[in-house]
């Protein structure tokens, strides 16, 4: 509200601060509040991925130092590829050339995808529709994910239905 109008109205100095900074600080907290997905928008890396299976037993996903790397796009594209960090190198030094267990090693250590993604505001549900993938199979899916923890530099989300029957749980940071 205008200083000026205030004192026609009456009110004190002190009154037209305290007035004027609710206002305004009410105005700033109300334009920080970002939807989730906006809040998702950026570079994060993998912290864990870590699977529960029917019986109860954990695993690592991607073993005991995961690699990866999560990208949202304020325009609702996303990437994303997470990688075990203790694959096998080939032998041969040609990608083309591995054996069949280094090609068994590569492929069950790794995921890549990439497609659009929207987000269920009341559910917490992010979306991703998967236009391409490693594994090809999921091109075309429609794949949801619980997000259970989001805050500036965090991100936890729960993947309910892999298509492996367990439920991953998986950490990120944000890169900064």
């Amino acid at each position: 509200m205008n200083h000026a109008i205030l004192k026609k109205l009456g009110v004190s100095s002190a009154a037209a601060v305290i007035v004027s900074a609710m206002l305004f600080g009410s105005s700033v907290a109300w334009a920080q509040q970002k939807s989730i997905k906006e809040q998702l928008v950026g570079t994060w890396s993998l912290v864990s991925a870590d699977s529960t299976e029917k019986d109860g037993k954990k695993t690592a996903s991607f073993g005991a130092k995961p690699q990866g790397i999560l990208i949202f796009q304020a325009n609702g594209y996303y990437s994303s590829t997470l990688l075990s960090g203790d694959r096998p190198k080939f032998a041969s030094g040609n990608r083309l050339k591995g054996t069949p267990e280094e090609n068994a090693a590569a492929v069950h250590g790794s995921i890549a995808q990439f497609g659009t993604y929207s987000v269920d505001e009341k559910s917490k549900t992010l979306i991703s529709k998967v236009e391409g993938s490693s594994f090809p199979n999921s091109a075309g899916e429609t794949q949801k994910r619980i997000i259970t923890t989001l805050t500036a530099d965090r991100l936890v989300y729960t993947n309910p239905a892999t298509t492996t029957g367990r439920v991953t749980d998986s950490v990120w940071r944000r890169v900064k």
